[in-house]
């Protein structure tokens, strides 16, 4: 049996565990022509917010199963998506060579809005298991799960992931932007002034969420 809107609000209102929205975070990619990765992020959520889309990951750009791009989201509170990021961040710190998943910055979007436009839940379980319940259609939903084996742990649970099938096409109304600290939140607001953007005005919110983590 369904319930409202606003009874499914109330009730992820009682816990801190969960969220009404999603997160998509981004990063940079080394780029040795950008001097300032701080600025450089904060230009990226401007052209995120330009292009009025997020371009979908690959097979080789990220971690998607099958020929689907997928754009990827975390379905967790504010809380949750600090913790995850500073735990990356500490990683990188003590594993140079590991791959960047993804920066302190990103947009956020409500969860019904994610799904009527096609954002579904990822389906956890080993690719080689799930690849014989799902078509191959719907590849892009696999995240690999492994806890079997005590030297190879595969487990992303805690990013509770969505996925988009393709790059993710958004209004501007629908999105609430998130950097890292208040400099960065400077920065943006700075860029958007210089650009003579209104996105401030128009944006559901921008968020520091350094203010979150600490």
């Amino acid at each position: 049996m369904g319930i409202k809107e606003d009874t499914w609000k109330n009730r992820i209102a009682e816990r801190s565990d969960l969220s009404t929205c999603v997160v998509h975070l981004t990063r940079v990619e080394n780029n040795k022509n950008v001097k300032d990765e701080k600025l450089s992020l904060a230009i990226l959520l401007i052209k995120i917010l330009n292009d009025r889309k997020i371009i979908a990951s690959t097979t080789t750009s990220g971690f998607i199963v099958g020929k689907t791009p997928a754009v990827c989201f975390q379905d967790a509170p504010l809380t949750g998506i600090a913790q995850n990021i500073l735990y990356e961040q500490k990683y990188k710190k003590q594993n140079p060579d590991s791959k960047v998943r993804y920066n302190g910055a990103g947009v956020m979007f409500p969860k019904p809005y994610a799904f009527e436009k096609g954002a579904r839940p990822v389906v956890y379980e080993p690719t080689t298991a799930a690849k014989k319940i799902l078509p191959e259609s719907e590849y892009w939903r696999i995240v690999n799960l492994e806890l079997g084996k005590t030297d190879n742990f595969i487990d992303w649970t805690h990013e509770r992931e969505w996925r988009h099938p393709q790059d993710f096409n958004f209004d501007i109304e629908e999105a609430i932007v998130l950097l890292p600290n208040f400099k960065q939140y400077q920065l943006f607001m700075k860029e958007c002034k210089k650009q003579k953007l209104d996105y401030p005005e128009r944006l559901k919110g921008v968020i520091n969420m350094g203010a979150v983590a600490y």
